[in-house]
């Protein structure tokens, strides 16, 4: 019988390498659903995001939520990390991130319905949310 996980990289490897400028849709990893024909939500929740301000350079910080409906494959939560860190250096508008981490996570699990929120914190007295969804 084949070992659950087996096929993962990034958990459990005592050789994780870290990336903070590219956050490329090769981080990401799935497993198969052991249930895919029932009805149920995934969130993850990263409130320590942090990517640059592609004008400044300065930092912003952020809440990031994924939410979705599996189908037939989850996102691995050690590479969704992996990938969140990724942005660290990266200079990028937030909607342009919020939208990235989207189509990324979108396209490495194909779920039933995702939906993105980046909660980011305030820069010049301004908070910017940024919410962004697909289906199937």
């Amino acid at each position: 019988m084949k070992k659950e996980g087996q096929h993962l990289n990034k958990l459990g490897s005592e050789k994780t390498v870290y990336e903070y400028a590219d956050p490329s849709i090769e981080i990401l990893e799935t497993f198969e659903n052991k249930y895919p024909e029932s009805e149920y939500q995934v969130e993850f929740i990263f409130p320590e995001f942090t990517s640059l301000c592609p004008k400044t350079g300065q930092p912003d910080f952020a809440n990031i939520i994924i939410q979705y409906a599996p189908d037939k494959k989850c996102i691995e939560s050690k590479s969704l990390k992996m990938y969140f860190f990724a942005f660290r250096s990266c200079g990028s508008f937030m909607e342009t991130i919020t939208n990235k981490i989207l189509e990324d996570c979108f396209a490495v699990c194909l779920p039933r319905w995702m939906k993105v929120v980046g909660q980011f914190n305030a820069r010049g007295g301004t908070v910017i949310n940024v919410t962004a969804e697909r289906a199937k």
